[in-house]
């Protein structure tokens, strides 16, 4: 059964997509941590980021590199911060998250509540700054 990721990408689920190559994908976490908190993915479903084969790997850092100067560029912040925890979904992602300290990237902290238009608008924005690079 394919991951809600693979679905996501293959536009069974909705996202809000922010950037999109030959082998990744990348959209606004729905439960974000901060304003602005994307997930990188591989298209290809595998389970354990350290699984992917070299060339998937690489593409995929080089990937979420973009999107996190993108991030920075569309949403107020010092720094994005990058996590790979792989722990809720079996498939690869890395999380991007916009901080202005290093609490901002706990993952137990309560998670925002965005409306549908305050998604939109930030995936919006990561989107212009991405097509800009």
């Amino acid at each position: 059964m394919a991951s809600v990721f693979t679905r996501i990408i293959n536009g069974e689920i909705p996202s809000y997509k922010v950037a999109e190559n030959e082998t990744c994908y990348a959209f606004l976490d729905i439960n974000p941590l901060k304003e602005g908190h994307t997930l990188v993915v591989p298209k290809k479903e595998v389970d354990y980021i350290f699984d992917l084969d070299e060339d998937t790997y690489v593409q995929l850092q080089l990937f979420a590199r973009k999107v996190a100067v993108a991030v920075k560029a569309a949403v107020p912040c010092k720094r994005v911060g990058v996590a790979v925890l792989g722990m809720e979904v079996p498939h690869a992602h890395i999380h991007l998250v916009p901080l202005d300290s290093e609490g901002d990237m706990d993952f137990r902290k309560t998670k925002l509540s965005l409306s549908e238009g305050r998604f939109e608008a930030i995936a919006s924005a990561i989107a212009a700054e991405y097509a800009k690079l």
